[in-house]
């Protein structure tokens, strides 16, 4: 992790603004969610951004910029070509993660492209399966927009009170010490993520179980 993260936070400025905009644009507009580590990425910018390296605002901006413009770039994209992209091998294995952002789209409608931002895999297919469903465009740009601004701001901010423990540990202990604390820092974070996740798709199991074998009473 100390080797992914020397470079970004030593690196210039704009490199930092376009590594961390790629990757958030990415993981949004290319349903690769489960492979383009978005959330990290922006966590470790909130970190430069405490370093002054970057602006705080500066990273806020391409953050959220780059997340409602990528989930607006996978809204046409799910549009155009999205039952053909769905089909394609690479989700063979998400099948039914798939299929339960399918579910939750269908039940919570324009909700759902929110509180979709908040887990990896549907935050990368959630603009895609809206555009399939041809979800008014309207309604898509408003819950994409309010997602990506709060989602953006908490990441990073994230990032950036991570960053204060970051400057701590350099100044008293070095820059070696402090790459640690902060690999320490989004290692935690992104396991908290992958453990909630987890639960999630447990409890949604449950759920489905449940609901499968529950007797039919519709001949009482």
């Amino acid at each position: 992790m100390s080797h992914f993260l020397e470079p970004i936070l030593s690196a210039p400025p704009w490199i930092v603004l376009l590594v961390v905009g790629t990757v958030v644009f990415c993981e949004d507009a290319i349903f690769v969610g489960f492979v383009v580590p978005g959330e990290t990425a922006a966590v470790l910018g909130g970190v430069v951004a405490n370093q002054g390296r970057v602006p705080l605002a500066a990273m806020l901006a391409v953050v959220i910029g780059c997340a409602i413009i990528g989930d607006t770039v996978g809204y046409e994209i799910g549009r155009h070509v999205g039952p053909r992209v769905l089909a394609a091998k690479i989700f063979d294995r998400k099948r039914d993660e798939l299929d339960r952002a399918q579910d939750f789209l269908a039940r919570r409608g324009g909700a759902a492209v929110f509180l979709g931002r908040w887990i990896a895999f549907f935050r990368a297919v959630m603009p895609a399966l809206a555009g399939t469903a041809r979800m008014r465009y309207r309604t898509f740009l408003l819950f994409n927009a309010l997602g990506g601004i709060t989602w953006g701001a908490v990441v990073v901010s994230i990032g950036y009170a991570a960053g204060a423990s970051y400057a701590k540990v350099e100044k008293t202990f070095g820059t070696g010490s402090a790459i640690a604390v902060a690999a320490i820092v989004v290692a935690v974070f992104v396991i908290w993520r992958i453990r909630k996740h987890r639960s999630q798709r447990a409890h949604g199991v449950e759920h489905h179980s449940t609901s499968s074998t529950a007797p039919d009473r519709s001949d009482d």
